[in-house]
């Protein structure tokens, strides 16, 4: 096979294959860093490729293969892992010029685990500054380029994650989601994105663990992929609390596109009232309803009122931000993006009052998600409410719907994320079509709390609804 095309194929079959003893894990991952090498200066979804340590790692998978070990779930498969998440040994910026050099000691949990199943970290993906935006750029590294078309935005913050996987290059990112930030590059790249149940991965690196409203996730091409990856990173650890005592299903056996919906009933919204959807979305949307009552389900609308909740994740999260940042901000000023100090700048407006007012607003968001998935299995959006946005797009800029401007990004891009990040509850974006711009769309399901099994089912039998995983960019 030529080294190309292993760069095709999804993480479920070179395990087999490596497995079988078909392909090595030298040749997948020196394809892998050949077509990183190929395209990151198209594409720019790179701040540090690991080439000498990666190979280092494939020729002794392939000794340990050889020789006949036990093989973990990832043996051999490449991953890269978002510049945001710690990696042992391997520079990690947080997208940040004052941490350009940062070098942790020690892996995320949830990267130690991929590793321990033996997957092989080929480099670092971009995000903005500590993952501050849904625009994948900074002052360290410059733009990140989308997979489908170089004039428009990967989206973010896990933009580099989603640019390459969808590209080709490894076909398991590790990505992250504070507001929408694995299922908003999914959904610009044509990908599947899950922020999974608060706790279901474990988060060592949240400061706040009791409050915490951030995920490391994964990012891949196909359900099954994604199922993978859960199977590997899943699991309690001591260091977050919401993790402990959880177990960790058979996502991979669930996760196959068997059986049918029948009996399941889908709740559905466009938007919430006041944010508009392009023509492309609306009718892609429509399809995928379709597509869920062809498989069994019962679907009901349900009134997309009082879940613009933009101002309750701003209060929580730019205070967040504040405290963490205010120091760096201060002593780095002129190193840091005007759009990053604008963020922090607009936290200084929220009171300790009205903190804890967004605090409470927090739980009433939880009970009224709970209301809706006790009249309902799943609920159903559309990710975005239109395609990548342009390359240059401003974060504090107007945003263009189908020739209309309105201000204030987003919530006008993406209401409907930030909302399952307050609340907890387990949020994929999967492909489901092209707006006319040839750019793919997203379809947002959302399950019940620590249903995530059951979420990955239903995402695998839409999958085989339609044909789009045989899709790539030019």
């Amino acid at each position: 096979m030529p080294s190309g095309d292993l760069c095709f194929l999804s993480a479920v079959e070179l395990r087999e294959r490596i497995v079988r003893k078909q392909v090595s894990p030298v040749e997948v991952v020196s394809a892998a860093l050949a077509r990183a090498e190929a395209l990151q200066p198209k594409l720019n979804c790179f701040i540090t490729l690991c080439g000498d340590e990666a190979m280092a790692q494939a020729r002794d998978a392939e000794r340990k293969l050889m020789a006949g070990e036990p093989l973990g779930l990832l043996y051999g498969i490449p991953i890269t892992v978002k510049d945001i998440v710690n990696t042992k040994g391997v520079r990690t910026t947080f997208g940040a010029v004052p941490f350009k050099d940062n070098v942790p000691d020690e892996d995320a949990v949830a990267v130690a685990r991929l590793r321990a199943h033996g997957a092989i970290l080929i480099g670092k993906t971009t995000t903005p500054e500590f993952g501050s935006k849904c625009l994948t750029d900074s002052p360290l590294f410059g733009r990140t380029r989308n997979a489908w078309d170089a004039r428009r935005s990967s989206g973010g913050s896990s933009g580099g994650a989603a640019v390459a996987v969808a590209s080709g290059i490894a076909p398991l990112a590790v990505a992250t989601d504070g507001g929408g930030s694995t299922r908003i590059p999914a959904a610009c790249n044509g990908l599947v994105g899950l922020k999974q149940s608060n706790g279901v991965i474990a988060h060592s690196q949240a400061p706040d663990a009791f409050g915490n409203q951030t995920y490391v996730t994964p990012t891949t091409r196909s359900v099954a992929d994604t199922a993978l990856m859960m199977q590997a990173m899943a699991g309690e650890d001591a260091c977050d609390p919401w993790s402990i005592g959880i177990p960790v299903p058979d996502f991979m056996g669930t996760a196959t596109p068997r059986g049918d919906l029948r009996g399941q009933k889908v709740l559905y919204c466009l938007s919430p009232p006041g944010r508009p959807v392009s023509a492309d979305v609306a009718g892609a949307f429509k399809a995928s309803l379709d597509r869920l009552a062809s498989l069994g389900a019962e679907l009901e609308e349900f009134s997309g009122d009082g879940y613009d909740i933009e101002p309750i994740w701003r209060a929580i999260n730019h205070t967040v931000w504040r405290t963490r940042f205010s120091k760096l901000a201060a002593e780095h000023k002129g190193e840091l993006s005007e759009a990053f100090l604008k963020q922090l700048a607009l936290a200084t407006k929220v009171t300790g009052v009205d903190y804890q007012e967004a605090m409470f607003a927090r739980t009433t968001l939880f009970r009224r998600v709970q209301s809706l998935l006790t009249r309902g299995n799943l609920l159903a959006m559309p990710t975005l409410t239109r395609t990548a946005l342009p390359i240059d797009q401003d974060l504090f800029g107007t945003i263009e719907i189908d020739g209309q401007q309105f201000d204030s990004v987003r919530p006008h891009w993406f209401p409907w994320t930030m909302l399952f990040n307050m609340t907890g509850h387990p949020a994929i974006s999967l492909p489901c079509g092209f707006g006319r711009d040839g750019l793919p769309i997203g379809l947002q399901l959302v399950g019940r709390f620590r249903a995530d099994a059951e979420l990955l089912r239903v995402s695998a039998l839409f999958e085989a609804s339609q044909d789009l995983l045989s899709r790539w960019p030019a």
